[in-house]
Formats: C-alpha cells, sequence, structure tokens
C-alpha cells in the first residue's frame, strides 16, 4: 500500500520535463543527444533588464513583499495589460506569481469543486489537465482538427457546457501547436459562452509576443465576457526569462484575492529581485522583442522545409511559439528494418513509441503528443540554433527512414 496521497498518485510527471531529465541524463554519460524537447528560448535575458536587477540587489530590494508581488510591480502589469491588450486592470487585480504556470494552478484551485467541468480544447498544454486533477475537477476535451490549425469553434464549446461547466482554459498562442485565434474566432467562443454567466474562462497568453502574424488578441478585451476572464502572462518567453520565473495574471477582483489567499498559504511572493527585473520587461517598449521573434520566425520556416522533405510528416503552418506539432501516424506499424523486426525493441504503435525510438536511434528527443492529447503526433520544439535544428532533422530522417 503506498503512503502517498492519492493526489500525487492520480497525476502524472510534465512530459515536458521527463524528457529534458532524459536528454540531461544521457548527455551527462557521454551520448551526443539534440534536446528539441523543452520550451526554453535559446537567448539571453536583454540587458537592460538584467541592469534592473542588479540595481534591485544594491538598493537592498531583498525583504518579503506582498504575497502579489510589488504595487509598482503590478502597477506595471496593469499598464501592461492596457497598452497591449486593451485589458482593464486595477493593481488588486493583479497577482504576481512563480511562473504562468503557478498563475494558472492558483486561478484553477480558487473556482474548481469537485465534479465541476472544465472545458479544455485538444491539443493542450501539458500540465492543464493534472491542475484539473489536483482540484478534483473533470476535464471535458473538445478536439480541435489540423485542418482548422487546431481550434475549436464556438459551436463546439456551445454543444460541450452542461449544467457543471464552470471553466474554459486554453493558450493563444498555443503550446504545443503554434495556433493562434483571430479576433473574429475570439468574438466566436465569446458569443458561445456570454450567456452562460457561472463559466469562466483562463487565457494562457505567455507566447503573445512570439506571435508571427501581428498582435495577439485577448479575450478578455471582448465585453460580453470580460468579467469573467482571467487572463495569463509572464516574462519567461517573450523576455528570456524562464530561470527568473515571474508569472502574473489579471482577473476578477475577488478571484485575484482568493488566487492571493492561496499563493500566501503555499510560496508567498516569488523572487523581490526577479520581480524589480520583471517590472522593467513589462515597462519597456514591447519591440524589444521583435528580433528573438523574427528569429523564431526564421526556424519557423527552417523546421517547415526540413519537414516536408521527410515523408509521412503531416503538419499545420504554426502562427506563433516556437513549436511544431507534426502528425506522424504514417510511421504506425512500421519497425526498424520492417520484416517483423521490432525497431530497437520496439513496433511503432503511436506517437510515444516514435519519440523513444527518436531517442535511442536519432538521439534526438523530443514529447509525445499524449502529452498533450494527441498521441498521433509528436512536438518538436525549434527553440535551438538553425545549426542544430538542421542537425536534428538530419538525424530524425535517416532514422524515420529505417522503419518499413
Amino acid at each position: 500500500m503506498s503512503i502517498l496521497s492519492s493526489r500525487v498518485t492520480g497525476i502524472s510527471e510534465s512530459q515536458t520535463i521527463a524528457m529534458a531529465r532524459r536528454s540531461r541524463e544521457l548527455k551527462a554519460q557521454g551520448v551526443d543527444v539534440i534536446n528539441l524537447s523543452l520550451g526554453e528560448p535559446d537567448f539571453a535575458t536583454p540587458e537592460i533588464i538584467k541592469e534592473a536587477a542588479k540595481s534591485a540587489i544594491d538598493n537592498n530590494f531583498s525583504y518579503y513583499t506582498h504575497v502579489s508581488g510589488y504595487l509598482e510591480l503590478r502597477e506595471a502589469v496593469a499598464r501592461k495589460f492596457k497598452r497591449d491588450n486593451n485589458l482593464d486592470f486595477t493593481a488588486d487585480q493583479i497577482v504576481v506569481s512563480t511562473g504562468a504556470k503557478q498563475s494558472i494552478a492558483n486561478a484553477v484551485l480558487s473556482l474548481i469543486d469537485p465534479g465541476d467541468e472544465v472545458i479544455v480544447p485538444v491539443p493542450y498544454w501539458v500540465s492543464y489537465l493534472d491542475i484539473i486533477k489536483l482540484a478534483q475537477g473533470k476535464a471535458v476535451l473538445v478536439d480541435g482538427a489540423m485542418e482548422n490549425d487546431f481550434k475549436v469553434t464556438g459551436a463546439q464549446i456551445r454543444k460541450a457546457i452542461t449544467p457543471r461547466t464552470k471553466l474554459i482554459i486554453y493558450s493563444s498562442p498555443c503550446n504545443p501547436t503554434g495556433s493562434v485565434y483571430s479576433r473574429a474566432e475570439l468574438q466566436d467562443l465569446a458569443a458561445a459562452i456570454a450567456g452562460h454567466p457561472s463559466v469562466y474562462v483562463i487565457s494562457d497568453e505567455i507566447y503573445e509576443f512570439i506571435n508571427f502574424e501581428g498582435k495577439t488578441e485577448s479575450i478578455g478585451s471582448i465585453p460580453s465576457v470580460k468579467d469573467r476572464v482571467i487572463t495569463i502572462n509572464g516574462v519567461s518567453k517573450a523576455f528570456a526569462m524562464t530561470g527568473w520565473r515571474v508569472g502574473f495574471m489579471g482577473a476578477p477582483a475577488d478571484i485575484a484575492k482568493a488566487c492571493d489567499k492561496i499563493q500566501g498559504q503555499i510560496t508567498s511572493a516569488t523572487c523581490s529581485i526577479a520581480q524589480k527585473a520583471a517590472e522593467k520587461a513589462v515597462s519597456i517598449d514591447p519591440s524589444i522583442t521583435d528580433a528573438m521573434r523574427n528569429s523564431f520566425r526564421k526556424r519557423r520556416d527552417l523546421v517547415l522545409q526540413l519537414t516536408s522533405n521527410i515523408p509521412g510528416l503531416k503538419t499545420n503552418v504554426p502562427q506563433g511559439a516556437f513549436y511544431l506539432f507534426p502528425e506522424v501516424s504514417y510511421y504506425f506499424g512500421k519497425s526498424k528494418g520492417g520484416s517483423g523486426k521490432e525497431a530497437n525493441g520496439l513496433t511503432i504503435k503511436n506517437g510515444t513509441d516514435l519519440c523513444a525510438y527518436l531517442l535511442d536511434e536519432a538521439k534526438v528527443a523530443l514529447v509525445p503528443g499524449a502529452a498533450f492529447g494527441n498521441d498521433r503526433h509528436i512536438r518538436i520544439s525549434y527553440a535551438t540554433s538553425e545549426e542544430l535544428l538542421t542537425k536534428a532533422f538530419k538525424r530524425i530522417g535517416n532514422a524515420l527512414a529505417l522503419l518499413k
């Protein structure tokens, strides 16, 4: 009998973290692994942001802060939401957390009781389902077709809503597909939600500035639902600040207060120095992110070209973030060498098997699509150099060619 709680045994380890760990273990053994599993920009934090952190140290910003963050930071976040997203929040509606993941967990725990339903478009970010499980909610999955850039429609949401529905959660730009909802598409979703006053929305916009098509639209700016939207963002992706661990939300005042209450009992505020760096990040002109976004666009185009050279891989054209989510069922039922032989111990049955094979045979770490709700796919992160991407795809192509 396990001494661990059912709360822990009922959730899964993050597959992105697990694959990154496996990649590090192999590298430590001297294996030349190319890691395309983790969603982390390979750029340095901008100097102006690092200087703000150094100044904070020199000026002794080293004490506990308000649980929801320094007032100056929360005011800066509120201005950022107005400037970039046309969202109106006051400082007491902003909660700064130790990463956007904690912001999402705070919001779900604040809203969901056992048995409450949460609508989750598929594919979804890897942690949504397990956060819902922690809150003892029930995830209701709604499939987004690749032909529609993996996005769901208002008609699908309308059909999925029941008297138990409490929340809808999605990301745009999306991890793992790179899909971005347009203003018209968000209005369609809002129209489906508007007539259900007990249904709230978590809009995860952490990849906001890595958008290759223009401005990222926020469903919270649509009047019919704006009072029921919790907007999640942070500094990790756009400003290459993953290790700084700063995320934030803008939310209705009662939800923000509840999230502050939860956070006060678990972590209190995030690092005071990181907060001052984040204040600078959200206050400077967003054009500082343009060079990195342009690099990611160039890498996307390269990866799409490289993918097109490999038989059987089908994909959409990502509009943002830094992931490709190809469909790989062409290789199901195949094995290395064919004729009943197994591919390094297995016949490929799904995306999970294919990722295991590619790690073993090609020494390239990827993430199975099952982690995002669809095991006919795999996720490829192109948050690394063009040289490594080219090398990785050559290895992938050579390994896949052995499957018959």
